[in-house]
């Protein structure tokens, strides 16, 4: 399987070129990437544990999907994509925010990315693929920032960033209504 190409782009979003996506990640460059966070009508988030075989952060639990756009591909659609090679199926998403971060790993690989932060909603149950996926959750909000707090290593670096910025988007959000 060819390895895929992640899109390196300026603190602006602006394509600047294309690089293999395990190159990006040992040279931390900053490139595109997407997170989705799905919520059911109880205002519960499903969150997936990763697969044990992935190459970084194995077994820890983290938003429902997340990864890179493909080029020429628009934001939803990666998402949309994604969480049907992942979970199994598929919903409407709206973009929220984005925001770019950095997480280094304990092996030598960084994520610096463009994050471009979406939600849709779902109420049924996963159909999740194994080489991606070890198991899934609905949890609340509340919940998830009390575990966090509590059992740190339990959860990708990544998603302890992205998590803090949705719930805040969410909290202003319910705040100003």
């Amino acid at each position: 399987m060819k390895e895929e190409n992640v899109i390196l782009v300026n603190e602006t979003d602006e394509p600047i070129g294309l690089m293999p996506k395990m190159e990006a990640h040992e040279k931390a460059v900053l490139h595109r990437a997407f997170s989705v966070f799905i919520m059911n009508d109880k205002g519960e988030t499903m969150l997936q544990q990763r697969a044990s075989e992935k190459y970084h952060s194995p077994l820890l639990w983290t938003n429902t999907c997340c990864s890179h756009q493909r080029e020429g591909e628009d934001n939803i659609t990666a998402g949309k994509r994604r969480l049907q090679e992942e979970m199994g199926f598929t919903a409407e998403l709206r973009e929220l925010f984005s925001f770019i971060y950095k997480a280094p790993f304990d092996n030598g690989l960084t994520e610096h990315e463009l994050d471009h932060v979406m939600m849709g909603v779902y109420n049924g149950v996963p159909d999740i693929n194994p080489s991606e996926v070890a198991d899934w959750k609905w949890m609340a909000l509340e919940d998830i920032k009390a575990d966090i707090s509590n059992n740190p290593d339990q959860y990708t670096a990544w998603f302890k960033i992205i998590f803090e910025k949705f719930y805040e988007h969410l909290t202003l959000k319910s705040d100003s209504k």
